[in-house]
């Protein structure tokens, strides 16, 4: 593994860290609070992923037209403001969308200098380390988060601060490159040509969509966790919340750990087989009423989530960057995954509104992911990756 990807992994794991101490400081915000609705959590979620939909068409060239170095720095700096703005008690919705600006800047630099880094031989060796290294940080972010959260609020965000601005400083190690020449052209109109060019093959289309409809189930099956745990499992804050999900979150590091030896990028269609049995246990999991059965069930679904999502991840970089750019494609990934975590989310809010039980949503949202896991992959290719896209 070649030693420029340490800053990268110090770095994103404080980033990382940032953003889920931040996201359980919110949570605790409204936890705390008698006067926000039962509506504004996943309320909250909405607002961070927004920006990921409406930015996609810029963030993922500007990621491939500068130094993805110098990138990663801009966007630690722009959450940091976020937490600020928090900090100074704006509105909450507001001031977590900046957080999530800074987030859709972020992400298409970290996963794009990958490939930089690492090459094709190491490449889902380096994303296993990256999703390894963050579930760590998000199973320490939120144990922390929610505990210094319920103590106090003030010390919660000045933390994540000092975290976003520790990971910025980290980033100055990171080599100075820039993969291509800057686009002249409207970038609305690139950003077509580019989701018209990267759907031409099944693999490409499969990463897309199949990152999509991860991070659709993560990001709704996390916001049911906060209105099931205390109504099946008596949870009563922030902290109980976040001790359950660590489960999860170790469960997705042990998948990360395991899964360069079992799903080569040759065999991409083998990540079908973990999203059945994730599929599997969140339905499982909404007929649990008792808490050690719910962490067993967690870290399955966790360990699933780290086989599916880890090979995706990697041959999308691959792939964008023989094509359209490894920055650029993150990007759009981020745009549908995102698009589709809006969906998904929005739709729970709604049901929320309408009364709908929270156990009655966990199993709706895991016949959802079998049934989506099989459609989406009938027609992928059984070997091979394309090398033209």
């Amino acid at each position: 593994m070649n030693k420029q990807i340490v800053p990268l992994l110090i770095a994103q794991f404080l980033s990382a860290f940032a953003d889920n101490a931040i996201l359980f400081t919110v949570i605790a915000m409204v936890m705390h609070s008698h006067e926000l609705p039962t509506w504004y959590v996943p309320a909250l979620q909405s607002a961070f992923i927004v920006a990921f939909v409406v930015l996609a068409p810029w963030v993922g060239g500007f990621a491939d037209n500068h130094a993805k170095s110098r990138v990663l720095i801009i966007a630690n700096l722009i959450k940091a403001a976020g937490a600020g703005l928090l900090l100074c008690k704006v509105e909450p919705l507001l001031a977590y969308c900046i957080v999530g600006v800074g987030a859709a800047i972020y992400s298409p630099a970290k996963y794009g200098i990958l490939p930089e880094l690492a090459g094709h031989e190491f490449l889902v060796k380096a994303n296993s380390w990256i999703e390894g290294s963050t579930i760590f940080a998000i199973l320490l972010g939120m144990v922390v988060g929610a505990k210094l959260a319920d103590h106090s609020i003030i010390m919660a965000l000045s933390l994540t601060i000092a975290l976003f601005v520790a990971s910025a400083c980290m980033t100055l190690f990171l080599p100075v490159r820039i993969a291509k020449t800057e686009s002249t052209g409207s970038q609305l109109v690139e950003f077509g040509r580019q989701i018209g060019q990267f759907f031409t093959t099944p693999r490409s289309r499969f990463a897309i969509l199949g990152a999509s409809l991860f991070w659709a189930t993560a990001a709704t099956l996390r916001v049911i966790i906060v209105a099931w745990a205390p109504l099946v499992l008596m949870s009563k804050n922030a902290t109980e919340i976040a001790q359950l999900t660590l489960f999860l979150a170790i469960g997705i590091i042990v998948g990360s750990a395991i899964v360069p030896r079992l799903i080569p990028l040759e065999h991409l269609r083998r990540v079908r087989f973990p999203g059945y049995i994730m599929a599997i246990f969140i339905c499982a999991l909404s007929y649990t009423h008792s808490l050690f059965p719910a962490r067993c069930m967690l870290f399955v679904i966790g360990t699933m989530g780290g086989l599916f999502i880890v090979p995706i991840n990697a041959a999308l970089q691959e792939l964008g960057q023989q094509s359209i750019g490894s920055g650029s494609a993150v990007a759009m990934q981020n745009f549908f995954q995102n698009l589709a975590m809006l969906a998904a989310v929005g739709a729970y809010t709604y049901a929320t509104a309408q009364q709908v039980n929270p156990v009655t949503a966990m199993l709706t949202l895991g016949a959802l992911l079998f049934a989506m896991t099989f459609l989406l992959s009938i027609k992928l290719p059984k070997k091979g990756l394309e090398q033209q896209v």
